[in-house]
């Protein structure tokens, strides 16, 4: 009996193993496709995971395109993966094909923390009537509320304001810029969607921060892809709360503010903000099951907001500073130029922008090489396409690879190096490469690009009229090797901030 045992329990294996195999031959059947694109043989049921570096994942494609090309084949689990290099080809990808590519790949796991067919938010949500009418919805409210107009430039300028006197409160001491940074530029974005700022030293914003930064973190390993690609892995008890407790935490924080907000909010008085806005977009969609306006909704546009707006610029700009204390002499040039166009006596405006084009030049410069989103998000084709010659199947995910742009050897003169000169034509005038594509490009080009490009520059001229920033007496020079956390961050540091 027990022989009889063994022998039909081997029997099974063998079955589940072939049925396994066939399963992966099937999800692999595209490889053999005429001009499908090259890459490296993936394993039965993992393709091409365990030899994936998700702690440097631009460094890992850059070592595919290196070997493989500009097009390059994955597989993560059973999910068919292109990775797309080059502005050529990436160009391609994104405005040729823009309608064909710009849809999101399904991710099992975002299920688990709220998001669903109405409830997606922006940054991952499907090529949808929903995606379309909240980008629609979260433009026009952000141009309502001061995006482009003189009074979001105010409040802006009001905030950098708020921060120099931060910097000036440690007294030409060394400390890390990137608290003070992150809470700026926090505010920015607090000011459009909950009309009100923190003050620095309330341990409400550090805690919201926190549980912000690590949203960052959990997605960007090993597992978190794994259980996309495999998602019966999520029915294991107690594995996805150990795998995303930050983006648990921080949406029970946006539930708080919430509730708080609308305990405060007078229907009958105009919008005070984009919460307002969508509050009583919630209450005409009442009764209507297709309406992406609900209040979980809410939270993911928030979620995406916070993520999208505030953690990209305060590390921009932690980048510059970085930059700054590195290159003294582009500091120095830079603070010419402001005190040739703006002066001491007022603060900077937009307006001063368009006669400054060395300032301006080192902004893109600094954007170009900190480099901080490198992948941006996966994209996913509609229909099958053609990209420099090789077939990406319908339903593919894609990865564009923006860091082989903005470091594009045959593009840039010095790729790898800070070199301002890169936006400076032979006149000394700023010029814009095709090439310079941090924000992405296509119908899912960052919607939060016009607000970047206000904070960029008028908290970086304010801080530079203000201060002269250099590296700490006795403290070695700082790295410029970043640490990819979904967005690139500079390695800790301390500056002084003196007074001009």
């Amino acid at each position: 009996m027990g022989l009889l045992t063994g022998e039909a329990l081997w029997a099974v294996a063998v079955a589940v193993a072939i049925f396994l195999l066939l399963v992966d031959l099937m999800h692999r059947r595209q490889r053999w496709a005429a001009h499908y694109p090259p890459g490296p043989v993936p394993l039965p049921g993992l393709g091409n995971l365990l030899e994936m570096d998700f702690q440097n994942l631009p460094y890992c494609f850059y070592k595919l395109q290196r070997r493989f090309g500009e097009v390059v084949s994955l597989h993560l689990g059973w999910r068919p993966v292109v990775v797309v290099n080059g502005l050529e080809a990436v160009r391609e990808a994104l405005v040729k094909h823009s309608e064909d590519t710009a849809d999101r790949p399904p991710m099992p796991a975002l299920e688990h923390l709220g998001f669903g067919p109405r409830s997606q938010g922006l940054i991952m949500a499907r090529h949808s009537r929903a995606w379309r009418e909240q980008r629609r919805f979260s433009m026009f409210t952000l141009r309502n509320f001061g995006l482009g107009k003189k009074s979001l430039e105010q409040w802006v300028t009001q905030e950098a304001g708020c921060l120099c006197e931060a910097f000036a409160d440690h007294s030409g001491h060394p400390f890390s810029p990137k608290a003070l940074l992150n809470k700026a530029v926090c505010n920015v974005i607090a000011s459009l969607i909950y009309a009100r700022r923190f003050e620095y030293d309330d341990a409400s914003l550090d805690r919201m921060l926190e549980l912000l930064y690590g949203t960052l973190k959990e997605p960007s390993g090993l597992i978190p892809m794994l259980l996309n690609a495999v998602p019966v892995l999520l029915c294991i008890p107690g594995l996805f709360g150990k795998v995303f407790p930050a983006y648990k935490a921080f949406t029970a924080t946006l539930d708080e503010l919430l509730a708080e907000h609308k305990m405060t909010r007078d229907p009958a008085e105009p919008p005070r903000d984009l919460t307002d806005a969508f509050l009583a977009e919630v209450e005409k969609a009442k009764g209507n099951p297709d309406s992406s306006f609900n209040e979980d909704n809410l939270r993911m546009v928030v979620l995406d907001l916070f993520t999208a707006g505030m953690v990209t610029t305060s590390t921009t700009l932690s980048w510059a500073l970085l930059l700054m204390i590195l290159h003294p002499d582009v500091q120095c040039r830079v603070q010419q130029e402001i005190d040739e166009v703006i002066g001491q006596a007022r603060r900077p405006e937009m307006g001063d922008q368009s006669h400054m084009p060395f300032t301006c030049a080192v902004i893109h410069e600094v954007q170009r090489f900190s480099d901080i989103v490198p992948l941006g998000a996966p994209h996913m084709t509609t229909r099958d396409i053609d990209v420099k010659g090789f077939f990406i199947p319908k339903g593919t995910t894609l990865f564009t690879n923006l860091s082989s742009v903005l470091k594009d050897e045959r593009t840039w003169e010095q790729p790898f190096r800070f070199h301002p000169a890169h936006f400076l034509d032979a006149q000394g005038r700023f010029v814009k490469p095709e090439a310079f594509m941090p924000f992405s490009a296509g119908p899912r080009t960052c919607l939060g690009e016009p607000l970047a490009r206000m904070e960029l520059f008028l908290f970086f001229t304010c801080l530079l009229q203000r201060f002269s920033f250099s590296v700490p007496t006795g403290q070695p020079r700082p790295s410029t090797i970043g640490v990819y956390e979904t967005v690139v961050m500079p390695a800790p540091y301390q500056l002084c901030a003196v007074p001009r």
